[in-house]
């Protein structure tokens, strides 16, 4: 009896795209369900699913739930063969863990806040979001992803600054993340865009401009709804 598998997320969220990312990397057939009500009432199925954050993306395996995309990723690495995503070596992955979190916790959030905010707030997001991607650059030298030869784990983790930053750029008016500033990164960028599973993932660019005003909005009155 072949797996049943199925994707809770929204069209347009760097978190959904990240589990889409590590199922066609392993080949696996899945099911895409669109949380349609994200920005108002949420739907059943992701209270059901997710009662604890009640955030997507949902994974559905034979019909149990997995949250939280990390853990997902983890998850999905360990039940099907085909294109590791952890390293093999336990160090390795502790590293791997440790870089994935450091985007997460530290990245991620000031990048939002150097786009978004105002005033000495946004000034010193600017200059932290500096400092961390300056940090991202370093432990890119002399590599073509994050985890070698092969995307893996921290690539597809670090998918949010393959197409979402520049969108938040292009809306906000900030420029953090270019090209003069971070060439490493860009190119990073440019081999990991132009990968097929990738590209087949990346949501266009339309969708999230369309997609992003309503975060905006949504992330300036309550937390996130995505992880």
């Amino acid at each position: 009896m072949a797996d049943e598998v199925k994707l809770l997320g929204v069209r347009g969220s760097p978190f959904s795209c990240r589990v889409e990312i590590a199922l066609k990397l392993k080949g696996v057939q899945y099911e895409f369900i669109e949380e349609e009500e994200v920005y108002g009432k949420k739907s059943e199925l992701l209270l059901k699913s997710n009662p604890v954050h009640k955030k997507i993306p949902v994974l559905f395996h034979n019909g149990k739930p997995i949250c939280e995309s990390v853990v997902i990723l983890e998850y999905i690495d360990h039940t099907w063969k085909g294109h590791p995503i952890l390293p093999k070596h336990p160090y390795d992955r502790a590293m791997a863990r440790f870089w994935a979190k450091f985007i997460d916790d530290k990245c991620h959030t000031t990048i939002w806040k150097a786009n978004w905010s105002k005033d000495k707030e946004k000034e010193e997001a600017m200059a932290e979001g500096y400092e961390l991607l300056k940090t991202l650059e370093n432990e890119l030298q002399g590599k073509r992803f994050f985890g070698g030869d092969d995307i893996g784990l921290v690539d597809i983790v670090a998918n949010v600054l393959s197409l979402w930053a520049g969108v938040f750029q292009e809306i906000s008016g900030t420029e953090l993340l270019t090209r003069e500033k971070f060439p490493v990164l860009f190119k990073w960028i440019d081999e990991y865009v132009n990968c097929s599973v990738i590209t087949e993932s990346l949501p266009p660019r339309d969708i999230i401009v369309g997609f992003l005003p309503v975060v905006i909005k949504k992330r300036l009155l309550t937390s996130g709804d995505s992880k």
